[in-house]
């Protein structure tokens, strides 16, 4: 199994969808400029992502605004976007975010900005084709809520003992944090049947293949994916 990517935070759930869908929604690719890739913290979405963007380049990755300070190497708008208290306070009051949340003393948040970037550029040739977003479930609901229309993908581990070896295997966390963090992932899990699309990330190539057949299916025809 490669090295999956750390996902930097996994927010909390902290309220139930407004309502669960057992079936797959119809998908109108004309109004879907979202597409939301979530699922438990360490399961691979970073990676997955990744691997999207090499074989459809126009897909763009939204920044996530933070509170917390940048790590080493990490630059303002390309890693995060990073706001003071004061900063992220005035955004909200604003109702500059799409989704927002606190993690680990920090906050973070999908800046409606990213979106209406994405939008204005539909249907340009040298503009994105579509807008991802990296996200736990808690901020893929509020985003659900305010864009019914976006696609959401929930990338789901084969078990959660497989979620246990590969958070260990990142060597990032303390034995505390991973099982904090595998605490949370139960409670995500338990919210697979929300989302449309799962998809189960047993091998990361075959993973990798279903989520650029979901995109080329969604998008190929009307935004001119091409692989």
């Amino acid at each position: 199994m490669p090295h999956l990517s750390e996902q930097d935070f996994g927010r909390p759930l902290r309220a139930p969808a407004p309502r669960a869908r057992l079936q797959p929604a119809a998908i109108d690719a004309e109004r879907s400029h979202v597409l939301v890739v979530t699922g438990p913290s360490g399961v691979g979405k970073g990676t997955l992502i990744r691997a999207l963007q090499e074989r459809f380049p126009s897909l763009e990755l939204s920044v996530s605004a933070t509170t917390r300070e940048p790590r080493s190497g990490e630059v303002d708008g390309r890693d995060y976007w990073f706001l003071s208290d004061p900063e992220f306070d005035s955004r909200i009051e604003q109702g500059a975010f799409l989704e927002h949340a606190v993690y680990a003393g920090h906050r973070y948040g999908t800046l409606r900005s990213e979106v209406e970037r994405a939008e204005s550029a539909d249907g340009s040739p040298t503009g994105p084709s579509g807008l991802m977003l990296e996200i736990e479930v808690e901020g893929a609901r509020q985003v659900r809520a305010a864009m019914p229309e976006a696609i959401q993908v929930f990338i789901a581990p084969p078990s959660v003992e497989s979620l246990r070896e590969r958070l260990l295997a990142r060597g990032s966390d303390s034995g505390e944090q991973i099982e904090s963090r595998l605490a949370v992932a139960r409670g995500e899990l338990g919210a697979q049947r929300e989302f449309a699309h799962v998809i189960v990330n047993d091998r990361l190539e075959r993973a990798a293949e279903e989520l650029a057949g979901l995109v080329a299916s969604i998008w190929g025809s009307s935004k001119g994916v091409q692989s």
